[in-house]
């Protein structure tokens, strides 16, 4: 058997309720996610190349699956509230939320049947990404790279293909997406989400419409790990094939940052105190190579910023979405506290890269005196897990700051808690169209 095939048969391995339910929580965090971008420049782009003038016309019974897929998939990463696997550096749902919910409504399925699909895709994609990140961090965006996988086995399974391997390779064919996207400003990292997203779901529709092979795109010579990532070990792929379904390892982000400053920004707020005169972060190599930035100029580079990210939860408390904005920008005590921050990088933590993200914080007050705080982990990781009410509620702030009404977005956490005994998904799409419109009180119900 090839691995795409020992893969499949991993990743269709009977779910239990709890899988389901934990498939509906990362589905209800997206979903989130994408609401709250949906009026950025980012997401008014996607919505204009889509020919779309809202995201509820997405889930319209008369859109094309491809384009909800891509332009559903170009938002999830936009506010850097994305879920996270970390041995892998995958933000999975950006991906694989988008081509499985494209898929399950074009088709009509049950609710089950898609959080099926979503374990599934979770599983490829998470352990292809583990093959992939073996070594760290490499030249492709493991995201959309590894992502398109996890797309093409989540939307072969909604679609019932006989043989989803078949999707895995023509996906291998279209995998894409270059780290340049993080070193020059723009929407490249949307592209890439949203073209893994849609690369994933048409991957599905090639093998149904008689498209095969290449079988060994993973392992071949002039395979997927041979040419783009060659320092991987393909041996992770098929490990521990009786394991938990992974998408129980996956994080989730409580503060709309990368995820690069989560452990110094739970340190920072285990010190909660008078403003110190000074600040040192230990943290590995990673995190100092994306973010460190003491002067962010744009939203974006503040949520890359271990600075701004560390002087707002000195100040404020916990980070939110205005806190990255250009009045929080500008504001003197926090402009005054990131000069006064230091970052070192920390060896131990670096050789724990990437399954552990973590940070040790020191506090210096006037007189000299020093506290300090260590954390392996971060708030959202399986070590620290957030409970089903901090998702339900992240999921409303986000619903209401893309404009849907608080009844719009209680309605959709409650559609998608339903999901595991939803005979099929009218609710999920009446639920979704009513946030997704901001609410209207005379938005079609589908």
């Amino acid at each position: 058997m090839t691995l795409a095939e020992q893969l499949v048969e991993i990743a269709q391995r009977p779910k239990s309720e709890a899988d389901l339910a934990r498939a509906a929580l990362h589905l209800l965090d997206w979903l989130g996610c994408i609401a709250a971008a949906q009026g950025s420049p980012a997401g008014q782009s996607a919505l204009r190349f889509a020919g779309l003038s809202q995201l509820a016309e997405g889930v319209s019974p008369d859109a094309r699956a491809e384009e909800t897929a891509f332009v559903m998939g170009a938002l999830g990463n936009v506010l850097e509230m994305d879920d996270l696997h970390r041995a892998s550096l995958l933000h999975v749902g950006d991906v694989v939320c988008a081509a499985t919910l494209a898929a399950a409504l074009a088709r009509g399925v049950s609710g089950p049947a898609l959080l099926s699909a979503l374990v599934s895709g979770y599983e490829v994609a998470i352990r292809i990404g583990s093959a992939a990140a073996a070594q760290g961090y490499a030249p492709w965006y493991n995201s959309a790279t590894c992502g398109v996988f996890g797309a093409a086995m989540a939307s072969a399974e909604i679609a019932g293909l006989a043989h989803p391997a078949d999707a895995l390779a023509q996906a291998g064919m279209g995998a894409s997406g270059i780290w340049q996207c993080r070193l020059d400003p723009g929407t490249g990292k949307q592209l890439a989400t949203a073209q893994a997203a849609r690369s994933g779901l048409v991957a599905a529709q090639l093998v149904e419409a008689g498209f095969t092979g290449p079988n060994r795109i993973l392992e071949g010579e002039l395979g997927f790990f041979a040419t783009y990532y060659p320092d991987a070990d393909p041996h992770v792929v098929t490990a521990q094939p009786d394991a938990d379904f992974a998408i129980h390892e996956v994080s989730f982000k409580p503060y709309p940052a990368c995820r690069h400053t989560h452990a110094a920004i739970a340190a920072a707020l285990d010190l909660a105190g008078p403003p110190p005169a000074r600040v040192e972060v230990a943290t590995y190599g990673a995190a100092l190579t994306f973010c460190d930035n003491p002067a962010p100029e744009t939203a974006h580079e503040a949520r890359f910023s271990l600075q701004h990210c560390l002087a707002v939860a000195l100040t404020r408390g916990a980070p939110g979405l205005a806190d990255f904005e250009a009045a929080a920008r500008a504001d003197p005590v926090l402009a005054d506290l990131r000069a006064r921050i230091t970052l070192c990088e920390d060896a131990g933590m670096t050789a724990a890269f990437p399954r552990q993200m973590g940070a040790r914080l020191t506090l210096w007050s006037p007189d000299g005196a020093a506290r300090s705080r260590s954390r392996a982990t971060a708030p959202g990781d399986p070590e620290d897990p957030l409970s089903t009410a901090a998702i339900n509620a992240k999921a409303h702030r986000n619903l209401c700051h893309g404009g849907a009404s608080p009844e719009a977005a209680t309605g959709l956490i409650e559609a998608c808690h339903a999901l595991p005994e939803a005979r099929d998904l009218t609710p999920l799409r009446r639920a979704l169209t009513r946030a997704l419109t901001h609410g209207a009180a005379d938005a079609p119900l589908c």
